[in-house]
């Protein structure tokens, strides 16, 4: 399965920014989709994630009512959408899948078998 991320890029704070992801190797149909970002030094946190039927997303607290997850299983895309961006949002945002449905599993990174390569949010003040 590869995972490929787009839409990052540079935003004032306050604005928007939709993220993409999309799959190609194998159907998503089933899998378990979420988002993750990263700043360096620092771990990879969980953003959001939503299991393969769509009717159950998952939310860090940090993004709850601000960003909104969502899949096209048809399409076997994803994407994210990012409002009322604040600077701290500035990382690089990662799209990831797994099989496993376990909420435990589904926000932490250990819980993912397959990761893009990223793509870069910067939220300017």
């Amino acid at each position: 399965v590869q995972l490929v991320e787009s839409g990052g890029g540079l935003v004032q704070a306050g604005g928007s920014l939709r993220l993409s992801c999309a799959a190609s190797g194998r159907s998503l149909r089933s899998y378990t989709m979420g988002w993750f970002r990263q700043i360096p030094g620092k771990e990879r946190e969980f953003v959001a994630a939503i299991r393969w039927s769509a009717g159950n997303k998952y939310y860090a607290d940090s993004v709850k009512g601000r960003f909104t997850i969502s899949r096209d299983n048809a399409k076997n895309t994803m994407a994210l959408q990012m409002n009322s961006l604040k600077p701290e949002d500035t990382a690089v945002y990662y799209c990831a899948a797994t099989t496993r449905v376990l909420h435990i599993l589904m926000v932490v990174p250990s819980g993912y078998d397959y990761w893009g390569q990223g793509t870069q949010v910067t939220v300017s003040s």
